[in-house]
């Protein structure tokens, strides 16, 4: 049987969360189980060098320096946002990609779409062209088959995992933490790092063998309050 890849994507941004542009994207190809087997970890020159004034008032702008410092070692390329669309899709051909995962799968395409439309003034509008690929969430689906397990809500009781509203935490730090017993993680909110743990609890997802609802669910953090 012919193995199935996957690509998972994980972006950072600058401007407001309705309107993101993206100055990093990274992804890999991975399989169910969590191998990586290619990536791509990219700076996008189109925001990260064009809008400086963007960039100096974004989210994770204390973050910049690991960015000059990764640029000038090499750790980090360089691409115009034109040409890393181009390298990514061009993984989805070499690996006969189908479905593509990222943990907010709802606000990371949005970012990508965005931010291509923001660049062509509309002209083109989908940064994975209409057709060639699914796009699943990978947070969906943990809060399905991981954040309702018993032992997920008691370690959460435990740690104290909980919103300032008493919700059982969903988000990404939180469940990696859970799967990889390291309690005191912290993401490191670059695209390379975070595709990383992203991979990893999409493998934990699917070593659950559980049917999942794959999509697109903004009010996913609900079902493990309600399992309760």
């Amino acid at each position: 049987m012919k193995k199935k890849y996957y690509l998972v994507f994980d972006i950072e941004t600058a401007n407001s969360t309705d309107e993101p542009l993206v100055y990093d994207v990274g992804c890999a190809i991975c399989d169910k189980n969590g191998i990586i087997y290619d990536s791509l970890s990219l700076v996008i020159s189109d925001i990260f060098d064009g809008e400086k004034e963007l960039m100096s008032n974004a989210y994770y702008a204390a973050k910049l320096p690991l960015y000059y410092n990764g640029l000038a070692n090499g750790s980090f390329i360089k691409k115009n946002f034109y040409n890393a669309r181009v390298e990514i899709l061009a993984l989805i051909k070499k690996y006969g990609v189908k479905e593509v995962f990222a943990f907010n799968a709802d606000f990371d395409s949005k970012g990508l779409n965005f931010t291509q439309r923001w660049l062509t003034k509309s002209k083109y509008r989908w940064f994975f062209p209409y057709g060639l690929v699914k796009v699943h969430c990978i947070w969906h689906m943990a809060c399905q088959v991981i954040c309702t397990q018993k032992s997920y809500r008691l370690w959460c009781i435990k740690n104290g995992f909980f919103s300032k509203v008493g919700n059982i935490l969903t988000d990404a730090s939180t469940v990696y933490r859970y799967i990889s017993g390291q309690t005191d993680f912290e993401e490191q909110h670059t695209g390379r790092e975070d595709v990383e743990i992203e991979v990893a609890i999409l493998a934990q997802c699917f070593r659950q063998k559980k049917a999942m609802d794959r999509s697109i669910n903004r009010r996913c953090w609900m079902i493990p309050q309600i399992a309760r």
